[in-house]
């Protein structure tokens, strides 16, 4: 007879310190019945708020319909957001699939099949996913040595050193992947400079906005503000408000590689997260996107008057600021007295409200942390 483990997950996670059981709007509410101010937003996923009623309808609604049909048929719901997603981009075809890796994955894929090319060039301190492509692609020694050799062809440039991108792209070059901002990397802006001249490279660029996208700093896309066009996007996180989704979008002027067969995601469009998700992009509209430029400024302010916080950095509701203490002792501080927030690094405190989040919830947070870090 075996005997049962005392937790039957898979101790990939770090112990729980709380099991929450209810969210409304910004708020959580855990087993004891405490309630907890969120600026973590499910790790910048929880856009529009927890049971936000927009893709909660659209979700019940869906369930009420058509739960699963497979990629052989079609669905209304991810023609739909294909549709709103192709509009925002200004020409695009989209791929759904389950998660921010696995967008990454069909990116390395559709790159190669693209250019004949297998040299990848990421960034060190980057961040793409844990499964076996992304990982490579992953510029964190710590997450890769353990499962290494990974792929080949994969280099990795500086951040913000054009010098260094220029010498690490080869003739073997078929994709260039960057975040915008890194985020598990410190939350670290590129410089326009530096994605102009990732642009001007032979290679395709891919854009990870899995982070950054949805509204996150401001405008729907992070490119927007950079004067940079992608050749592919990938986005997952806020895209559904939660429901797992994943998206690689292909340009127009870059579409043409895949053909049938050549990828494939059993689960990839399905109906249910498709009609959250389009429920999402009609609600980040530019009155959303004003406040999160709003809110995002006031927040970023109130940080650079922190005690022992320092560099607050950032776009929008994503921003980092580098601080004296490891920033994992402001997060379980901060836990304690009510408040849920993110670390990016040893030394990086990371905040990622959601984007409805108020002027009186960015000083209640802002108010707790300097308590924090006092």
């Amino acid at each position: 007879m075996t005997t049962a483990l005392a937790n039957p997950l898979l101790p990939v996670y770090p112990p729980v310190p709380v099991i929450f059981l209810d969210g409304d709007g910004l708020w959580l509410v855990d087993d004891a019945g405490r309630r907890y101010l969120d600026f973590a937003a499910g790790i910048a996923v929880v856009g529009l708020g927890h049971r936000h009623p927009a893709p909660l309808a659209a979700a019940h609604a869906q369930l009420d319909r058509l739960w699963h049909v497979s990629n052989l048929f079609g669905t209304e719901p991810a023609g739909m957001l294909a549709e709103r997603l192709s509009e925002r981009f200004g020409g695009a075809q989209a791929f759904f699939c389950n998660s921010g890796t696995e967008a990454i994955e069909a990116a390395l894929k559709y790159a190669r099949k693209a250019t004949g090319k297998p040299g990848v060039v990421a960034l060190e301190g980057s961040f793409h996913g844990r499964t076996l492509g992304a990982l490579s692609a992953t510029g964190q020694t710590a997450k890769r040595v353990a499962f290494e050799p990974l792929l080949p062809h994969v280099r990795f440039a500086q951040p913000n050193d054009v010098e260094s991108l220029e010498a690490a792209v080869g003739d073997d070059t078929g994709l260039i992947l960057l975040e915008p901002i890194q985020g598990e990397g410190g939350v670290r802006p590129l410089s326009p400079d530096f994605l102009q001249a990732a642009r001007a490279a032979d290679a395709l660029l891919c854009l990870d906005e899995i982070q950054t996208g949805v509204g996150r700093t401001g405008t729907f896309f992070a490119f927007e503000q950079l004067g940079v066009r992608p050749d592919l996007v990938t986005l997952a996180k806020g895209l559904a408000n939660g429901l797992p989704i994943g998206c690689l979008l292909v340009a127009d002027d870059a579409a043409g590689a895949f053909v049938p067969g050549d990828h494939g995601s059993t689960f990839g469009g399905n109906p249910v997260s498709c009609a959250a998700a389009c429920a999402v992009v009609d609600a980040v509209d530019d009155a959303l996107l004003a406040n999160v430029r709003e809110q995002g400024t006031r927040l970023r302010a109130g940080l650079a008057e922190l005690p022992g916080v320092a560099e607050p950095r950032g776009a929008g509701l994503l921003l980092g600021a580098d601080t004296e203490r490891p920033a994992a002792e402001h997060v379980a501080t901060a836990l304690e007295r009510g408040l849920v927030v993110l670390s990016a690094g040893e030394h990086v405190l990371r905040l990622a409200p959601p984007l409805v989040v108020g002027r009186d919830e960015v000083d209640h947070a802002l108010t707790i942390l300097e308590e924090v870090t006092a």
